[in-house]
């Protein structure tokens, strides 16, 4: 199974919402620099598919890439289907691991507040850095084991 980066995004504050880059930069054990998420975690990166955010975007038409707080939006990839453990191959460097599947949601969130639901606790999967390097959206994703 093979998709693709559709967006990469970054904010400074955690639980806000994410504003789309050209390009970012992923480094072990850490997560991509400058985003809050970013440390010695194992929810360094969130990830969404981008056909989840079609479907709010039906309810919501204005919405941007990284409204939900995600940091990676894929396409032609069923997130569904991973597991944790799961390794992907992002572009010709990077690799991640998936390290948690959905979360709780918190109750006075930004996003929620803003869109009115939040898809991340049931669609969101979270990584860490296996191994860092450049990621631009068009980038390949590919599943490694």
């Amino acid at each position: 199974m093979t998709g693709y980066v559709e967006a990469v995004c970054t904010s400074r504050k955690k639980g806000t919402v994410k504003k789309e880059k050209g390009q970012v930069a992923l480094y072990l054990d850490m997560g991509i620099e400058g985003d809050a998420h970013a440390g010695n975690g194992h929810r360094q990166i969130s990830i969404l598919q981008g056909e989840s955010i079609d479907k709010m975007r039906e309810k919501v038409p204005a919405l941007s890439n990284g409204a939900f707080g995600e940091n990676i939006v894929t396409r032609n990839l069923d997130l569904s289907q991973l597991d944790i453990g799961d390794q992907l191959t992002l572009g010709n460097e990077v690799v991640i691991e998936i390290t948690q599947i959905g979360k709780e949601c918190h109750t006075a969130c930004t996003i929620r507040t803003l869109v009115g639901d939040c898809i991340m606790p049931i669609e969101g999967i979270f990584s860490k850095v296996i191994k860092g390097g450049c990621l631009y959206p068009g980038n390949d994703i590919r599943i490694v084991n």
